[in-house]
């Protein structure tokens, strides 16, 4: 086991999951397209939204896979708008 494993254990006996319920990949590969698609702080709430939208009855692997592609058509700006935010 990875220390991801036994965080994933650790957390799901916290708050009550199955860990065999948990799409770490999904989550990963989701976080790492909008961090590096979008912007990186957007890959925490991300994964939160994932988590939302499953609680409230999406398909995991559906909902990722639909987020991981939003992220991918997400319009890149470059350095310079990321330099004056009012453009």
């Amino acid at each position: 086991m990875t220390v991801l494993d036994d965080w994933v254990t650790a957390v799901c006996a916290e708050v009550g999951l199955d860990p065999t319920d948990v799409p770490v990949s999904a989550v990963l590969d989701l976080a790492r397209d909008v961090a590096h698609q979008v912007v990186r702080p957007g890959a925490p709430v991300s994964a939160y939204l994932l988590g939302v939208a499953v609680g409230r009855g999406a398909d995991p692997a559906d909902a990722a896979a639909r987020l991981s592609a939003l992220a991918a058509d997400w319009p890149v700006r470059l350095d310079a708008e990321l330099a004056d935010p009012t453009s």
